[in-house]
């Protein structure tokens, strides 16, 4: 697979603050199903908590096999976290296209009118490199996230939104950790699994 080639505008992690826009990239020894060497995209942060999607736990369904009267689609749900597992979210480029979107980014939006989208998914308007859907979402009460950060749990970083948006995810993690520096480039080679070593 190619190299992400990825552009990380912060190397220390503990230097940024989290915030919409941002990822959380998870350390090492961070464990679980949802959360384990995962990048979570924020799209939401303030006083009442935040909201985000992790961006590297593929599902192995397709939008078309859950939502009635929707054509093709070729691109796979993804994992987006634990909270709400049966709800459907979506990270887009379509901007204005979309009533109802959230800008969070640059190029990015967060939701907006879903049957906007059936229409224009099946007009074929709009393809899987400008939109990215996820059952559930990553969900921190107040406070809760920057505890987290607090007990290196998360590093937060930026990425571009191109590698936010891509499906080509398998090497996301290591590459992202790579390109952090030397020391997170040596925890991009611990095992998964420490007693496997």
């Amino acid at each position: 697979m190619k190299s992400l080639k990825l552009n990380i505008f912060e190397v220390k992690g503990d230097t940024l603050k989290p915030e919409k826009g941002k990822v959380l990239i998870a350390e090492p020894f961070l464990q679980g199903p949802y959360f384990g060497r995962s990048i979570v995209f924020l799209t939401e942060h303030g006083k009442d908590g935040a909201v985000g999607f992790v961006l590297n736990k593929p599902s192995d369904l397709y939008l078309d096999e859950i939502i009635e009267d929707l054509y093709s689609f070729k691109g796979e749900l993804f994992i987006g976290g634990p909270v709400h597992s049966d709800t459907l979210h979506f990270l887009h480029s379509l901007g204005d296209l979309v009533p109802g979107s959230i800008k969070v980014s640059d190029k990015l939006y967060w939701g907006g009118n879903f049957d906007v989208i059936k229409e224009l998914i099946n007009e074929k308007k709009i393809d899987s490199r400008s939109i990215k859907f996820f059952v559930g979402y990553s969900g921190w009460s107040p406070e809760q996230l920057e505890n987290e950060i607090a007990e290196k749990s998360w590093i937060v970083s930026s990425i571009p939104d191109d590698i936010v948006m891509s499906y080509e995810i398998d090497n996301i993690w290591n590459e992202t950790m790579v390109s952090l520096g030397d020391v997170y480039k040596t925890w991009s080679n611990f095992p998964q699994n420490p007693s496997f070593n």
